[in-house]
């Protein structure tokens, strides 16, 4: 049986009471001060119970010692009245409570964020723990009291991640480095390869300077070993103050894309209209056909005759701003004929009337290849100056005042000048001497190198179906066999080209021929001179002719 006290008898004597628990978890005993329920409630949470008309006041919750509570369960009822009880019996719970209340943590404001600071303090520091006191059913524990302080570690996957970033990053900036070194290492060699390819076709085309390459070494064998298309005139120089004349053949080489100038002696022997041979000069003084009779002589297919006299030319080189000429020897001046002086020397200015007088200038005693090795330069530098367009060229043309020939205008001029001047500015072109006998006739020399490369071989390659020219030189030592033997020839239909005489004589003829298009009409022409079949057979002419009759003692007159 429960002898306590009364704790709300007012005659009674209160006994310590449990009425909360200190900062460190220990209880507190104490008086409680008896008071009505209904007005701590209405001091504390401001609601009047009674007046919101619930019949019962809400129960708080709370935190006690459970032995109490059961103790006070189980009291006795000594004649008190129950609604007084049970008022002081709350009244005892909310002082124990409010007891309770400072010792937890107050709630955060929901609307107001935490501080900064404050966050990262608790962050930081953890809350003491308090020490186990008995029960834990009063406890109230949040997670916001509990803090944990990370501690880095290296091992730690954050880490290992940063780390392998930092090495791909690192790995990716050496592979960009490689990469670009390499790009720059192929770029250059890139551009090395087209330098030396450049270079190597610049030199195996000819068209470097100073240096002549493969290619154009065997640009003559290669226009000789097939039909190319070349336009050509022949022009003549008349000096009209000192008198004679210089010719020389101006060759397009249109499929090759080369200009030739090739330097015509006087010398050099051509048939006259009875079929005897004189010198060009003569020829040329004459009048006489001179385009058709080096079309025999050479094989060509001259397109026209171009007269040249020295005032014209002196027109042409004022027409065209004066050229450059590197000068071989100088040149006095000449009151009486008022020609100027002409100085020795590299790139020399040269005006109309210097060109001209260095063009015709032949020195006591020179040969006359001399001569024209001067008037070839002068035309070279005349071309190098004349306009690349063709029209402007025909008008320098026109403007010069010069009379052409009848087969040939101021716009044709004018096109193949301009042709031959775009070969000269680029360095593809070529200026040789006709090397002649004393008798007229071509040198062995200038029928290899300079009548097949630069002239084109043989007139029946250029012309089908004209007449075979054939070529007749003399190793029998008796020119009565040698005009019998010419005039068999020309009486058989034959174009005759003068090879005049070996170098020593042979006691049997023989008759060769290249093209072997040509073997029947050289068995024809053996025929016509009374000669075996025998004596027929392939090999190089010794002449430029489509058949070479080399006349041995074998041969009789008939």
């Amino acid at each position: 049986m429960n002898d306590r006290q009364d704790p709300y008898d007012p005659y009674a004597t209160h006994e310590q009471q449990l009425i909360g628990y200190d900062a460190y978890g220990r209880p507190v005993y104490g008086q409680a001060p008896a008071q009505p329920a209904q007005d701590y409630a209405q001091q504390q949470y401001g609601y009047d119970y009674q007046a919101q008309g619930y019949g019962q006041q809400p129960q708080q919750q709370y935190y006690a010692d459970p032995a109490q509570d059961y103790a006070q369960q189980q009291a006795p009822d000594y004649g008190y009245d129950p609604q007084q009880a049970q008022q002081a019996h709350q009244a005892q719970q909310t002082q124990q409570a409010q007891q309770w209340i400072p010792q937890q943590a107050a709630p955060e404001p929901r609307h107001q964020p935490e501080p900064e600071a404050e966050r990262q303090r608790s962050a930081q520091v953890p809350e003491p723990r308090r020490p186990d006191a008995g029960s834990e059913a009063g406890r109230d524990y949040r997670t916001e009291m509990f803090a944990f302080i990370d501690q880095p570690d290296e091992e730690s996957e954050d880490v290992i991640d940063w780390l392998k970033f930092t090495e791909s990053r690192t790995e990716r900036r050496e592979e960009a480095r490689r990469r670009g070194r390499n790009r720059v290492v192929a770029l250059i060699v890139v551009l090395a390869v087209f330098v030396v390819a450049g270079l190597g076709y610049l030199w195996y085309a000819g068209k470097l300077p100073f240096l002549d390459g493969p290619g154009k070494q065997d640009s003559g064998a290669t226009a000789a070993a097939g039909p190319q298309k070349r336009d050509m005139i022949v022009v003549h120089v008349y000096h009209t103050k000192k008198g004679g004349t210089s010719s020389a053949l101006l060759v397009d080489n249109v499929t090759a894309k080369q200009g030739a100038t090739v330097l015509l002696p006087d010398t050099l022997g051509v048939p006259g209209p009875d079929g005897t041979a004189t010198g060009l000069a003569k020829a040329v003084e004459g009048g006489l056909g001179t385009r058709e009779a080096l079309d025999s002589v050479l094989g060509t297919h001259i397109g026209g005759t171009w007269r040249l006299d020295t005032p014209f030319l002196e027109n042409l080189v004022e027409l065209v701003g004066g050229i450059e000429v590197d000068t071989d020897t100088a040149v006095p001046a000449d009151d009486a004929a008022k020609t100027p002086a002409v100085a020795q020397g590299q790139k020399q200015s040269l005006s109309g009337p210097m060109a001209v007088a260095y063009a015709t200038y032949q020195a006591q005693g020179e040969p006359e290849a001399k001569q024209l090795e001067r008037m070839g330069k002068v035309l070279y530098a005349v071309l190098r100056k004349v306009p690349s367009d063709p029209k402007a060229a025909a008008v320098t043309v026109e403007s010069m005042g010069q009379i052409l020939d009848p087969a040939l205008n101021a716009q044709t001029l004018g096109a193949l000048l301009s042709r031959l001047g775009a070969h000269a500015k680029v360095g593809a072109y070529r200026t040789d001497v006709l090397g002649v006998k004393a008798d007229g006739a071509l040198t062995d020399e200038a029928t290899k190198k300079v009548v097949k490369e630069v002239l084109g071989g043989s007139v029946t390659e250029g012309q089908p179906g004209a007449a075979a020219r054939v070529g007749l030189k003399d190793a029998t030592g008796d020119e009565k066999a040698q005009v019998a033997a010419k005039a068999a020839l020309l009486n058989g239909g034959y174009d005759f080209v003068d090879g005049g005489k070996a170098d020593k004589s042979a006691a049997a003829s023989q008759i060769t021929y290249q093209d072997d298009a040509q073997k029947d009409r050289a068995v024809e022409v053996a025929k016509t001179l009374g000669l075996p079949e025998t004596a027929v057979k392939k090999a190089e002419n010794a002449v430029n002719a489509d058949i070479v009759v080399v006349l041995g003692r074998d041969y009789k007159a008939s």
